[in-house]
């Protein structure tokens, strides 16, 4: 028998990452997510609530895991590697199929929870949470090991599959971070010591993979907040800013700046909610001790009411709606749906990127619109990356030395940048698969 490695989403695509390996007559799978931009096509709204799983699944939201056919009920474990919704989120609607625990960090753990609590949702499924590179014993032949990576949420880890016949890492989402504002630089130990005890494969996100160089720390962002907030003339103005509700060191550098300000921070928005309690649960901050956090409609209407009679200037206003959510915070605010509105001059920053797929292009350049339209001034890409670069890339193969690459969490023309870098780095063209959605990549004993 052997090793056998099964894609069911992520692979060719962008988001509803799900992947499957088999040892001998045991399943383990990595991640399962939903596809952010068709849930959003569902949904048309900025978080997860009550909707079918069917049609879901008809709406290709979710992973097709139909193509696991005999192999699902031998499945012992489901690991999601980090807490990002799209390798995370189709859990709720998935997971009750399976008679097995679902492991993950801390913080990972505790977004799940909260999702299920605000969703209103049950699973039979145990959640388990291992510490920071723990590692998870599935049975006799096989265990996980969650090696710690810096990415753009907290605890996110690789996941090293060991089994009897060679490690299978599974290098989901990160980068190489050296000067991480919020937890550690990447477990390169951990890396050097199972490359040296041997990697048969290594399965890499290819997002970035084009791109040429290095990712820069988020300390970079941290330094580029600091000259947008504290290096223009805010006096009197009403500042606004809107990032990744899961990036919580954004977060904390964001605080940082309205305390240097003297003005009072408040979050707005329910995602924003979920993720920073979700944080405070894992001990990783306690940001509920230095801002106001508003998740409710109604306690939003009261709070924005209530900033605009004290006067707008006194505070700063972090708000969901970055990709340009017509229900998010900052979209209703930009059609004054609440008793707060931007004037002439007001600040909105974006401390983002735009994801590049159509519907977010169309609603975030309509928001900006709205915002331009009053004349509301824009400072956009206040950010850094969380996704490995090339260069990232290539440190992780000198380190690892896997035997086999196989790209996934990008389209072709990722995978085939990750496939021109492993022939760089001197991989023959048989040691690198691009597979497919539902194709099975075998390693015979």
């Amino acid at each position: 028998m052997g090793i056998e490695i099964r894609p069911v989403g992520g692979f060719q695509e962008v988001g509803k990452n799900m992947c499957a390996i088999k040892v001998d007559d045991e399943v383990v799978i990595f991640d399962m997510g939903i596809h952010l931009p068709n849930f959003i096509a569902l949904t048309d709204d900025e978080d997860i609530h009550h909707i079918s799983e069917q049609l879901l699944r008809h709406g290709k939201a979710i992973p097709d895991d139909t193509l696991l056919g005999d192999w699902k009920n031998k499945v012992k474990a489901i690991f999601p590697s980090h807490a990002h919704l799209d390798h995370l989120a189709a859990i709720p609607w998935m997971a009750h199929a399976y008679s097995c625990p679902i492991i993950g960090t801390p913080f990972t753990i505790a977004v799940l929870r909260n999702i299920l609590i605000d969703e209103k949702m049950t699973l039979p499924n145990q959640l388990i949470e291992i510490p920071e590179n723990g590692i998870y014993t599935v049975s006799e032949k096989i265990s996980v090991e969650f090696i710690h990576m810096t990415h753009s949420t907290p605890q996110a880890s690789m996941l090293a599959l060991h089994t009897p016949y060679g490690i299978i890492l599974y290098a989901d989402d990160f980068k190489l971070d050296n000067t991480p504002t919020l937890g550690s630089k990447p477990h390169y130990a951990a890396l050097e010591r199972i490359g040296k005890k041997g990697v048969k494969a290594a399965i890499i996100n290819c997002l970035y993979a084009p791109e040429q160089g290095k990712t820069p720390s988020e300390s970079i962002a941290k330094e580029m907040l600091e000259d947008t907030l504290l290096g223009m003339d805010t006096c009197g103005k009403a500042i606004v800013v809107t990032t990744f509700s899961s990036h919580i060191a954004r977060l904390q550098s964001i605080i940082a700046c309205g305390k240097k300000m003297k003005r009072q921070v408040v979050f707005v928005g329910r995602s924003l909610a979920k993720y920073v309690l979700a944080a405070e649960e894992a001990n990783l901050v306690r940001f509920s001790d230095e801002v106001v956090i508003c998740k409710y409609g109604r306690h939003m209407h009261k709070k924005l009411k209530t900033i605009m009679q004290d006067g707008p200037e006194k505070y700063l206003l972090v708000v969901t709606g970055h990709q340009g959510e017509p229900k998010a915070v900052l979209s209703r605010i930009a059609k004054k749906q609440y008793e707060f509105f931007l004037r002439q001059d007001d600040l909105v920053i974006f401390s983002c990127k735009t994801i590049p797929v159509e519907i977010n292009m169309r609603q975030r350049e309509h928001l900006e619109e709205l915002l331009a339209n009053q004349g509301v001034e824009m400072v956009k890409d206040v950010h850094v990356s969380g996704h490995a670069m090339s260069e990232d890339i290539k440190e992780l193969l000198d380190i690892t030395r896997p035997e086999h690459i196989i790209p996934f969490h990008g389209v072709s023309s990722m995978s085939e940048a990750l496939e021109e870098i492993g022939l760089e780095k001197g991989y023959s063209e048989k040691k690198i698969h691009i597979l497919l959605i539902g194709e099975t990549l075998s390693f015979e004993k």
